[in-house]
């Protein structure tokens, strides 16, 4: 049960002066404000800022472990948010915490919802941003899968690829845009493939996760899986970092780190399940299929 501050239920007993804020948290620990309310309201240290063009829709609450959810939409209208940082992924996973306050006395105030934020999706000058409840971390995956592919993200403490090597990232000049997820670049002096499902960077900030990566007529062209929000000039310096699709010969081959492979390679098939033994046949006298 909800504990209501006795200074705001005496507000909500009769006509009512009230407003919602909201209060993003984001992962290095920046705190932004804004409300629904026609001028900034400052509480907690945090200034929240009006005319941001923020609106919420209504999210339902039930007992149980069901992962509750909403959605928070608005314009790109306030300073601090910007198609940059929504493309980049500066918001994903930011803690949300939703206000519901006396405008006049922003001291009466009651913590409705604390969630999380999911998916985001961008038009061309407005956003949708997934809210949702904290109980949807019980749907995250603990502990090892046991997988054929490898469960770790390249480069993070399970991983330990070495990343910033000159084999592992290139930065080179942009020399065109093909499409609108398509890049034309200087030539990276690598294999067709090889920054396949990276990552691309300029300005300081992710251009988009790479779906292909080809090397041809003394160029390399870039294709992303989406759009970005801003595309790189003529000449503006674009770095791409190597890409992995997570299987045992490419841990191996690509970045000599098999010994640190972080899924099941000999992991039986569909076939060896589901097949039955057949007299005679090699390999079936309950030894290794690996030797």
């Amino acid at each position: 049960m909800r504990n209501i501050p006795d200074a705001l239920a005496t507000r909500l007993s009769g006509a009512t002066t009230l407003c919602h804020c909201w209060r993003l948290v984001l992962r290095e620990g920046t705190r932004i404000g804004f409300t629904d309310h026609d001028r900034d309201l400052m509480f907690d240290g945090l200034n929240h800022a009006a005319a941001s063009g923020l609106e919420a829709s209504e999210v339902e609450a039930s007992l149980g472990f069901a992962a509750a959810g909403g959605e928070l939409a608005g314009a790109l209208m306030a300073a601090s948010l910007s198609e940059a940082d929504l493309a980049g992924g500066r918001y994903d996973g930011a803690t949300i915490e939703t206000w519901l306050v006396d405008w006049s006395a922003p001291e009466a105030r009651v913590l409705l919802d604390v969630g999380a934020i999911g998916q985001v999706t961008r038009t061309d000058h407005a956003f949708t941003a997934e809210m949702r409840s904290l109980a949807h971390s019980f749907d995250e995956t603990r502990g090892r899968l046991y997988q054929t592919l490898c469960s770790a993200d390249l480069g993070d403490a399970r991983c330990k690829a070495d990343l910033t090597g000159a084999a592992m990232r290139v930065t080179c000049k942009a020399l065109g845009v093909e499409s609108g997820s398509m890049f034309r670049l200087e030539a990276t002096g690598k294999a067709s493939g090889w920054f396949s499902g990276g990552t691309a960077e300029f300005r300081g900030r992710r251009l988009g996760v790479i779906r292909d990566h080809a090397e041809r007529d003394g160029a390399a062209f870039v294709s992303l899986w989406a759009p970005p929000a801003s595309a790189p000039n003529i000449g503006e310096a674009v770095t791409l970092i190597v890409g992995c699709d997570k299987s045992f010969e490419t841990c191996r081959a690509k970045f000599a780190n098999h010994l640190n492979f972080r899924g099941f390679p000999h992991m039986p098939g569909d076939d060896a399940m589901l097949g039955y033994v057949k007299a005679g046949e090699v390999g079936m006298d309950g030894g290794s299929l690996f030797k």
